[in-house]
């Protein structure tokens, strides 16, 4: 192995799964560790799999984590589109004749722009919300990642009303320490749709950076309600909501 050339060699550490190559293949000499630590054998690695194009190739400083997260991108929000009814969803709000899960486009409603998404929440005449707690180093995302590198924390959530009923819906997402004191935060307004409105979804997106050392927890909550006051199920629609970490 020693006399083999470096450009071969990465190649064939290029073939070996990640975790081994940090924790094994790093401590056997000074020479794979300098390889394992530096750019080119995770640049190989991640065009291998799908993970550098053009503009990732311009912003990643460190191809290692930038590996280990596009491997890890995937959305942190468990049942986002009701297919396992209220299940993980936590501090539920039942205002009114509480959540209700229906089926795509629903009464008055449009389809949704994504054929994967089968079912939606509705809420009702009084306010419902609901929310989820991610455990980042649960979900495999270690301290000194969420310190240093900071990776960006992109949140994104899908709205609607139905087409003869006006609605309020609200978002609000919040960074948490180890001990839940929120370091960063995104709240909308309340945003209102009117009555007779198009029933047509609109995804929200925001993306968190830079928010300092610390972060340990992500706190989705959404909700809303009618403005009708009908019994029932004449409120805001949600679905394919989305907590994802990403390079």
């Amino acid at each position: 192995m020693e006399s083999l050339p470096e450009a071969v060699l990465i190649r064939i550490l290029a073939s070996i799964p990640a975790v081994d190559l940090v924790l094994a293949c790093r401590l056997v000499c000074c020479q794979w560790k300098n390889l394992v630590d530096g750019a080119a054998l995770w640049i190989l690695k991640c065009q291998q799999e799908g993970f550098a194009g053009a503009e990732s190739e311009e912003n990643a400083e460190n191809w290692q984590n930038f590996y280990f997260l596009s491997k890890r991108r995937r959305n942190l929000i468990k049942n986002p589109c009701g297919e396992e009814d209220l299940q993980h969803w936590g501090e539920v709000q039942n205002g009114g004749d509480g959540w209700k899960i229906e089926e795509l486009p629903g009464d008055f409603g449009k389809e949704f722009p994504s054929e994967e998404v089968h079912k939606y929440f509705v809420t009702s005449y009084e306010w419902c919300r609901k929310s989820q707690v991610i455990d980042l180093r649960a979900e495999g995302y270690w301290e000194e990642l969420m310190d240093t590198t900071q990776p960006k924390v992109v949140v994104k959530d899908w709205y609607a009303g139905r087409s003869d009923a006006g609605c309020l819906y609200e978002l609000c997402v919040k960074l948490l320490s180890e001990n839940e004191d929120v370091l960063a935060e995104y709240k909308t307004e309340t945003i209102a749709i009117p009555q007779d409105n198009d029933a047509s979804w609109t995804e929200i997106s925001y993306t968190f950076s830079d928010y300092g050392p610390g972060v340990r927890f992500v706190r989705f909550e959404h909700g809303g309600q009618d403005t009708l006051f009908w019994k029932g199920w004449y409120g805001v629609r949600v679905t394919n909501s989305s907590v994802t970490v990403e390079p």
